[in-house]
């Protein structure tokens, strides 16, 4: 057996491990913990692979220190805004006794010096502790993180592999077909999708698949006919605008030079558009999936709330709204974890995807 069939076949081994993972979760049954081992190991072994085989690991180290000191200037930017803004988490309409509420802040050290609170709360962090919720007494931040963010990861995987198995197709058939009826049917459903808001698409389709035809179960995350329409709703604007984009570039790739080329060779249509024409269109689709991943995969807040999804996209909204210090700087490095790997995963794959592109 020689080098490559053995990697063709670890390769293969690892789709199935992955997409038996996704099936299981999917159909609410317990993932053997073997089974998230391989998936970890084999997501390592390929991204340590991928990044020595394209002499970028001096590029993601830097990225990497890069991104530790741009979490230090988020923690250190919020954490100020959040002391300086008018008002506190423990002013009410009806005004706690000074005694008690000195007790409170006494609790919290939001009776030190600012400087101190911030010493306090970084040492915390570097140890891995966000801090105790002011909202929820006794609850510390990433247990509630622990809780509701796999949910929220969850749907937003779902959605993901909805957005793109639809999305791309989409847009290349809307391409290969240009000013036909297709094009023009998959545009205008485009359109729509980008235009209407999740708040109008989610009671739509509650109403006619819940009460209408019985379908699927109206709220809640407890199996496999509660995903459907939440993943959906949050699935509808990215299947829009990645097949929106997909057809933008496929028509501008098609018009090159290699590609008629490949034609007058001819190739069929089809291999013309899937093996020449979309990978090097792909680039606008691959900018645009940064921050669309780190977006959905810290959840949609509409969507969880309409469908009483248990996730962590409620907390970066009520957070706010309670002033809750500790899970507002959770929340946001939560969120700023996920935007920065995004983004370090996309510029990994610009070197797949055109080979001009050496990042060092």
């Amino acid at each position: 057996m020689n080098i490559f069939s053995f990697k063709t076949l670890l390769s293969v081994f690892f789709f199935i491990c992955l997409s038996l993972t996704l099936i299981l979760s999917f159909l609410n049954y317990e993932i053997p913990s073997w089974l998230w081992l391989v998936d970890l190991g084999g997501l390592l072994a390929f991204f340590s692979y991928y990044t020595i085989k394209k002499r970028m690991l001096a590029y993601v180290c830097k990225r990497i220190l890069g991104a530790l000191f741009t979490l230090f200037i988020i923690a250190t930017v919020t954490f100020v805004l959040l002391r300086t803004l008018p008002g506190g988490p423990f002013d009410q309409e009806k005004t706690l006794p000074p005694e008690i509420k000195a007790n409170i802040e006494a609790k919290y050290h939001l009776d030190r010096p600012l400087m101190y609170q911030y010493g306090y709360y970084l040492s915390g962090l570097v140890q891995g502790d966000m801090g105790e919720s002011y909202k929820y007494i006794g609850r510390n931040i990433s247990s509630i993180m622990a809780e509701t963010l796999p949910i929220s990861i969850q749907l937003g995987i779902y959605a993901l592999i909805l957005s793109y198995l639809l999305g791309i197709p989409f847009g290349v058939l809307a391409a290969s077909r240009q000013n036909t009826w297709a094009d023009r049917t998959l545009m205008v459903g485009a359109i729509s999708g980008v235009s209407l808001p999740s708040f109008l698409v989610a009671p739509l389709l509650i109403l006619f698949f819940c009460f209408y035809l019985d379908w699927f179960e109206t709220a809640l995350w407890e199996g496999p006919s509660y995903y459907i329409l939440p993943l959906l709703v949050l699935g509808t604007r990215p299947v829009s605008f990645i097949a929106r984009l997909t057809r933008a570039s496929v028509l501008e790739v098609i018009q090159s030079d290699y590609v008629r080329t490949a034609k007058a060779k001819g190739l069929h249509h089809w291999t013309v558009l899937y093996k020449h024409v979309l990978k090097n269109s792909f680039l606008p689709v691959l900018t645009f999936s940064g921050p669309l991943i780190a977006g959905i995969l810290t959840g949609s807040f509409i969507v969880e709330h309409i469908f009483a999804i248990p996730g962590m996209a409620k907390h970066l909204v009520n957070s706010v709204t309670n002033r809750d210090y500790p899970l507002i700087l959770g929340a946001t490095l939560i969120y700023s974890v996920v935007l920065i790997f995004s983004n370090l995963v996309v510029d990994l794959l610009y070197s797949h995807f055109d080979p001009r592109i050496r990042l060092s």
